[in-house]
């Protein structure tokens, strides 16, 4: 019983329990340290008892009944039987039922044992260890790795049942899918993405400024791949209230740096270096240094825990979208597939295109100039709008379960 107990005992769960001062789980946790002296010291007890046992009942029936070899065959099988049901089966399966009630209580007299009985112990293993060395196995190593992999780390939360809050747990799930992801799959994309250009009127930038909704604004000359800086809105509306005539050299003044991000950067590569280089937002661009979209601190966190802005109109409309009763859904083509994925329950691939539309035009292989109706991922996809070379609108119709 101790013994299966003591394999099956949950080690996060000892480890927890000694570094809040149980002395009971410390002196487990120091025997499951030292598995080759325990499981010797207990198998040894185990095979002297009941070897023992058989060979009292083996004298016992001679001594009383003589030397009839029947009698010596049928003590010996009832015997074997008593032992197999109370003293190895029943005791195995209690210890597995209970680990922690019962390795807790025998790891206190199983260590002073083991202490005591070090000089058989270690006349013992040194033939143990001879066969060991056979099958290059080295003495003392540990039944099994108990470092848990991140796939195994998601299992645990999923079955984590009513012990951990659902907020919790998505939080939790959120943070293993980020190893999987890169900026670009977080990221505005281009097409979306507010920003000045220096080259228009001063009062078309006035304008922009004063119905914007973001507190950081890039902005480029001319065309967006030649990004100038990034515009702290807050410090531009002060410029507003001056009397003095508005040039685009008063706003040039007050730009930053822009910062550059590969598009293919993991998300929590990301994250670290944002807090390294005290920066808030970035500009992604491919190989070719073109800009492919924005990425912002929040644009990560929201990824972790879910989004919690409402000040753009994108994050009003973010969680709005659903089946309706008749099991449709319209959408625009630049909604993302991963959110796709995650309100609507469906599967839609992640590895290539990022985008609704991105995936209907790989998958068609055009431009379609008419309403078109394609299945994939086990979903009928309408194709409801085209409007300047990319598909504005699609209804997406459930699969049938």
């Amino acid at each position: 019983m101790a013994e299966t107990a003591l394999m099956a005992a949950n080690r996060f769960r000892l480890r927890h329990q000694a570094k809040r001062g149980s002395r009971r789980a410390a002196a487990t946790l120091w025997l499951l340290e030292r598995t080759d002296k325990l499981l010797s010291l207990v198998l040894i007890a185990n095979t002297l008892i009941n070897a023992t046992a058989i060979a009292l009942v083996t004298a016992i029936v001679i001594h009383t009944f003589g030397y009839d070899e029947w009698l010596i065959v049928a003590s010996t099988a009832c015997m074997t039987f008593l032992l197999v049901v109370f003293a190895e089966i029943s005791p195995k399966m209690i210890g597995a039922t209970y680990p922690e009630q019962i390795a807790l209580p025998t790891a206190t007299i199983l260590r002073p044992l083991m202490s005591a009985a070090k000089p058989l112990l270690w006349f013992i293993n040194l033939f143990t260890g001879v066969v060991l060395r056979l099958f290059r196995i080295p003495m003392g190593a540990p039944l099994r790795d108990t470092r848990m992999s991140p796939e195994e780390l998601r299992s645990l939360v999923l079955e984590g049942g009513n012990f951990i809050p659902q907020k919790h747990k998505s939080i939790l799930l959120n943070l293993f899918d980020l190893e999987a992801i890169s900026v670009e799959d977080v990221m505005t994309p281009r097409a979306q993405i507010e920003a000045l250009d220096l080259s228009d009127p001063v009062d078309e930038i006035k304008r922009q400024l004063t119905t914007c909704y973001h507190n950081k604004l890039p902005v480029y000359e001319g065309e967006i791949n030649r990004i100038a800086g990034i515009l702290h809105v807050r410090k531009a509306m002060a410029l507003l209230t001056q009397d003095e005539e508005l040039t685009t050299e008063h706003f040039r003044a007050l730009l930053t740096e822009p910062y550059f991000i590969p598009q293919d950067t993991g998300v929590f590569a990301q994250l670290q270096y944002f807090q390294e280089n005290k920066e808030r937002l970035g500009i992604i661009v491919d190989e070719y240094g073109e800009v492919q979209g924005l990425v912002t601190l929040d644009d990560i966190i929201e990824e972790m825990i879910g989004e919690f802005t409402t000040s753009t109109p994108g994050a009003a409309r973010a969680d709005s979208f659903g089946w309706t009763e008749l099991g449709e859904c319209l959408l625009e083509g630049t909604t993302a597939l991963r959110d796709i994925n995650k309100r609507l329950g469906l599967n839609f691939p992640l590895d290539g295109p990022k985008t609704l539309n991105g995936m209907l035009l790989e998958y068609l292989q055009e431009i379609p100039e008419a309403a078109i109706s394609v299945k994939t991922a086990g979903c009928v996809i309408e194709v409801v709008q085209v409007q300047n070379q990319s598909i504005k609108v699609v209804k997406l119709i459930r699969p049938r379960d």
